[in-house]
Formats: structure tokens, sequence, C-alpha cells
């Protein structure tokens, strides 16, 4: 349990989760195999004053206690800006990821992006699609909307005014 001193059953919002307003997700209404969903605003990713990826056909994965995780198609984002690092990870959801450096002017920075060459069937559309780290690039936006990154070094949430938590990654939520 994390200091909210409990742990998430599925289905049911706990008692310390904020409501959400009109207009507003809460992030404990999200499901638990995560889900994916289309996105039709535009995503943006922007390091320096360099747009390194653009979209209009994105996608997010919603899961329980965390901020939506936006992928960008390969031919939306300027590949000429990545190389591919030596990190890797595994997700019990979508498989073995890959990650990326973001090269801009000169500047590196390492392990901004991650995408998933292999996701399960039901994830297939983001198959090769890149993911960002707000809080490893200058600014992420959803809309004309700029982002907040999800708390914690490991989590690559995009936080936006219509989120509700409180958010995994927080102090006292190792638990969830």
């Amino acid at each position: 349990m994390g200091q909210y001193g409990w742990t998430h059953v599925g289905g049911r919002r706990p008692p310390f989760a904020r409501p959400p307003g009109p207009g507003q997700e809460s992030v404990w209404d999200y499901p638990r195999p995560p889900r994916l969903e289309p996105v039709e605003r535009e995503l943006r990713v922007v390091v320096g004053r360099t747009v390194v990826a653009s979209t209009r056909n994105g996608w997010r994965i919603c899961e329980t206690a965390s901020p939506p995780t936006y992928y960008i198609p390969p031919q939306d984002v300027r590949v000429d800006c990545l190389r591919a690092s030596q990190r890797r990870s595994f997700c019990e959801w979508k498989g073995p990821a890959h990650y990326f450096d973001v090269l801009v002017n000169g500047r590196r920075v390492r392990d901004a992006a991650w995408c998933y060459p292999e996701p399960p069937p039901e994830l297939v559309a983001i198959r090769e699609a890149l993911a960002f780290y707000p809080a490893l690039t200058d600014a992420c936006f959803v809309g004309d909307k700029r982002v907040q990154a999800q708390p914690g070094d490991y989590y690559g949430g995009w936080i936006t005014d219509e989120l509700v938590g409180p958010f995994k990654g927080e102090p006292g939520t190792e638990g969830w």
C-alpha cells in the first residue's frame, strides 16, 4: 500500500481519487490492462526550437492511475533527429521497448523517446510509433495545451488540465 493506505482493485475508484469535473477524466477510471485509443488532436514534441514530432494520427494508452502515454507514428517524427540507444525495458502489456536519443543542433537528450517494435496483436497500432518523455523534452502539447510530465523518473505520461489524479509516480505511490 502507498501513502494513501489503499491498493487498487480493478473497476473501483479509490476514496482518495479526486472526482473529475466537467470535461475531465479520472486516471482512476482507466482500465488495467490498459486501453488503446486514437487521438485526433495534434500531438507535438519540441526540443530546442525544433518540432521533432507532430501528428493528428496519434494514439494514447490509458492505464489505471497513470496519465496517458501518447504515441506518434514514425512517419510524423523527425527520425533524422533520433539515434538508437542501448537502453531496453520490458512492459508486461506492450512487450520489449527500444529507446532513442534525440539530437537537435548538437544537443543530445538521452533516452528521450521509445517504441515497441513487437507489441501484442491488440496494440499493433502502436508498432514502432514513438513515445516521448515530456520531462526530457522542452515541450509536449496535446492540441494547444502544453503538458506536464508525470512525476517520477520511470513514467512517460502526459498530464493535461483534463486529468485528475493522484497520479502514479508521486511520492507514496510505489505500491499501486
